[in-house]
């Protein structure tokens, strides 16, 4: 049995239940359709089946409007499944939603935060629902942020007045301060300059490696997920089309070129930019 903390006691749970694991999972829309003006339900994710052992980073690759961020938000608890199963830690997230949130922690692309508080206060408020002590929540935030290169002294001025790659790190040092078992990162460094990028992938892997932590990583850069992610999964109208390491992904449908992008292009049948330029939103 392996021990996962938690505000409420610990949770004694198998060593080999997955940290994730989604079965037979649907969730549906409504659009107007363009010609009758009707409504019509459109399929987000269309019945997908996923497991994620402790301790792994899976990374999420598609199109925007593919269902990925639909597919994180299902996990998140933000989102109800219509059909399908999901489970974090063995735990049903529907039946054990508020203890299943204890265990994850989710970073969007758009940073929710109070913005006219300053980054500290943010922080403390974040920290302070799940119990974090104030003063240890922000000697670690300084910590974190630091490694993420943003100075310590930003913590005290307002999240309007810090950039959107500043809010993101604030952002990823609140899902930290939480020590999440389950990682839920929905296009993290989206937007970051490079070096900003290479930071947050770096530490990535540091909180992998140090926290005992599972990460699932949903992205639109192909280098990325080659880099840090262990897995793959291809993702195209809300159904997987490929999950393997990326080294296997290229061996089988890279081509001569040996990319990620390749194998994309090779999955979907087209390039992602080109995908992104016609797709709406997850």
């Amino acid at each position: 049995m392996a021990t996962v903390p938690d505000m409420l006691g610990p949770l004694n749970i198998s060593a080999d239940t997955p940290a994730l694991r989604i079965r037979g999972v649907e969730k549906h829309f409504r659009e107007k359709d363009p010609e009758t003006g009707r409504w019509r339900p459109v399929a987000a994710v269309a019945g997908l089946d996923l497991e994620v052992p402790r301790g792994e980073i899976l990374g999420i690759l598609g199109p925007n409007g593919s269902g990925k961020s639909t597919l994180i938000r299902l996990v998140a608890t933000l989102l109800l499944a219509d059909r399908g199963r999901v489970e974090v830690f063995g735990l049903d997230v529907e039946r054990n939603r508020l203890l299943v949130r204890r265990l994850i922690n989710r970073v969007s692309v758009e940073a929710s935060f109070f913005k006219k508080l300053t980054a500290a206060e943010n922080l403390a408020y974040a920290t302070g629902l799940y119990g974090v002590p104030n003063r240890v929540a922000q000697a670690r935030a300084r910590e974190i942020l630091e490694r993420l290169g943003l100075p310590a002294k930003k913590l005290s001025v307002p999240l309007e007045q810090l950039s959107r790659g500043q809010q993101q790190k604030v952002a990823i040092a609140r899902a930290l301060l939480t020590s999440p078992t389950l990682m839920l990162l929905d296009e993290p460094t989206t937007g970051l300059d490079p070096k900003s990028r290479r930071e947050v992938q770096e530490f990535v892997l540091e909180v992998r490696a140090t926290h005992d932590a599972t990460i699932v990583i949903s992205t639109h850069d192909m280098d990325e997920a080659d880099r840090i992610c262990d897995r793959v999964a291809i993702i195209n109208a809300g159904r997987f089309a490929a999950i393997d390491r990326s080294d296997r992904l290229k061996a089988r449908w890279g081509g001569s070129a040996g990319t990620m992008e390749q194998v994309f292009f090779t999955l979907i049948g087209e390039h992602l930019d080109e995908a992104d330029a016609e797709e709406g939103g997850d």
